[in-house]
């Protein structure tokens, strides 16, 4: 008997506009395997999946699910035939509860509260089984990228998907939770169920996929068995041409330090202190880099540099100590006017207006220097699309519109509108937040180019990072951050993952030299 793909797409073509972002797309998946999608940002991997999620419908095509041809017109025809996705950017809601969250869309009757008991069990049994632990009521806004990250997660075993979609899940993952993540997808394969991973790290494709296909500008351009190909074939395979899977910099030149932190601290809205005593120093012409797991006071440290968070303690740049108040002396303006570009971790909550042109965001915080300005009453507009367009050329955005709004770029050119914004300040202190989360790898070669030439022209680089390696070859110096403290500082010659993962699991005496 002749096994049916668990999930089969014929001819699938979707258009935005004039921007082509799937042509005639074929793919077969068999059940119980892990196939993993590859492809650079706009490549049409996210749109492909929201069509067999119900959120769009193809222009042309068929899709089969167990051999049978079937409508997706919404993610609920979507979840009734067995398909459940965990989107890169969280579709949760940020006011409700975890459980509320779990089961919004998936009410078993006209009352709430026997949803709500039967899911809070259900939720119970399955963050036991999968070590996914979270706090049922915890409400989503007050918790860490990490934890929403499980959420979605537990969202689609809730609904009982055979078929889960998961794109770039481990974005927010420290290498200890994405490998929790794979034991649990190689389980739920053990159990017979389908799973396509959507994901830039040739790593991860290489070590869980069983399969892999390629996309390049909306087209398949490949489908390959995981253990014939290389991490090397594929980065070629993506972007047309061979790509360095390492970041290539010379030794770093340090000089006088740019960035002096002395015993911060800082309190949350409730009262949680959410950094101890942290001593820190950056100098000129050096990367520092911070790891550690998402919610252990990194974000806390980029929003009291950055100006949006108020803290105790001394803050110095290049000498002159910063206001951390907040106050119209203490805020983004004044940090800007200071010196200090702010790259931060969540690009579509705080470094970009979503329903604005990308030539609006590429001045967004600087649009009242002078050399935005037609005259003392109106921004010189024609000026700022033209500068746009050189940024765009410069970091490679594609499409390389100006006037198309932030919402309508991939996760990636998204990533590329930011930096291309703060490094071209030429600034003295750039404070980056996850710089290349969702991001394809031939992008993340480019932003990491783009971050070691700022360094080599002598200025000063925070960065903070979940991904390890991005750390350990991106940074001159490491700081690794667990529950608000710096746990110690290495150099990356003179450590590996293993004594960094002890450190940001917060154990101090076993690898203390």
């Amino acid at each position: 008997m002749t096994i049916k793909p668990a999930i089969e797409l014929r001819g699938i073509s979707k258009s935005f506009g004039p921007v082509q972002a799937n042509k005639d797309i074929t793919i077969r998946v068999m059940p119980g395997t892990i196939h993993g999608i590859i492809g650079e940002n706009g490549a049409g991997k996210s749109t492909l999946m929201s069509i067999l999620y119900g959120f769009y419908r193809a222009d042309a095509g068929e899709i089969f699910v167990d051999g049978k041809k079937i409508s997706i017109p919404d993610s609920q025809a979507a979840i009734g035939v067995g398909i459940g996705m965990v989107f890169q950017h969280f579709k949760l809601v940020e006011n409700f509860t975890v459980l509320e969250n779990i089961v919004l869309g998936a009410e078993s009757g006209a009352l709430l509260s026997p949803s709500l008991n039967k899911a809070r069990a259900e939720l119970a049994a399955l963050a036991s089984e999968y070590e996914l632990n979270v706090d049922p009521d915890a409400i989503i806004e007050d918790i860490g990228v990490g934890m929403q990250q499980r959420i979605e997660i537990l969202k689609a075993l809730y609904r009982k998907a055979n078929i889960l979609i998961l794109d770039e899940p481990t974005g927010v993952l420290t290498p200890a939770e994405a490998d929790q993540l794979f034991r649990i997808l190689k389980r739920l394969r053990e159990e017979g169920k389908t799973i396509i991973l959507i994901t830039h790290k040739l790593r991860e494709i290489m070590d869980i996929t069983d399969t892999v296909s390629v996309m390049r500008q909306g087209e398949m351009t490949a489908t390959l068995e995981t253990n014939e190909t290389s991490p090397e074939n594929l980065a070629e395979l993506m972007v047309g041409r061979k790509v360095l899977l390492r970041v290539d910099k010379t030794p770093a030149k340090p000089k006088n330090p740019v960035l002096e932190i002395e015993d911060l601290n800082m309190f949350d809205d409730f009262g949680v202190q959410r950094l101890k005593n942290v001593n820190l120093s950056v100098r000129a012409g050096e990367i520092l880099g911070i790891a550690g797991v998402a919610g252990n006071g990194q974000s806390e440290l980029l929003e009291v540099l950055g100006g949006y968070q108020k803290a105790d303690g001394s803050v110095k740049v290049k000498g002159s100590e910063i206001d951390l108040t907040t106050s119209v002396n203490g805020d983004g303006q004044a940090r800007r006017a200071q010196g200090i570009a702010h790259v931060p971790e969540d690009r579509q909550r705080e470094g970009l207006i979503m329903d604005f042109m990308a030539w609006e965001n590429s001045v967004f915080g600087y649009h009242r220097e002078k050399s935005n300005q037609a005259n003392r009453f109106f921004m010189d507009n024609n000026a700022i699309r033209r500068e746009t367009e050189g940024k765009m050329h410069r970091f490679d955005v594609r499409p390389p519109n100006p006037k198309l709004t932030a919402k309508n770029f991939s996760g990636g050119n998204q990533q590329k509108i930011v930096l291309a914004r703060e490094i071209e300040r030429d600034p003295d202190l750039l404070l980056v937040g996850q710089p290349t989360r969702g991001v394809d790898i031939g992008a993340i070669e480019f932003i990491h180019q783009q971050i070691v030439a700022l360094r080599d022209r002598g200025k000063a680089i925070l960065l903070i990072s979940v991904e390890l390696d991005e750390i350990l070859s991106l940074s001159d110096k490491i700081a690794v951050m667990f529950d608000g403290k710096i746990m110690g500082e290495r150099l990356p010659s003179e450590t590996n993952e293993k004594e960094l993962g002890l450190l940001m699991a917060g154990v101090a005496e076993q690898v203390a030299q």
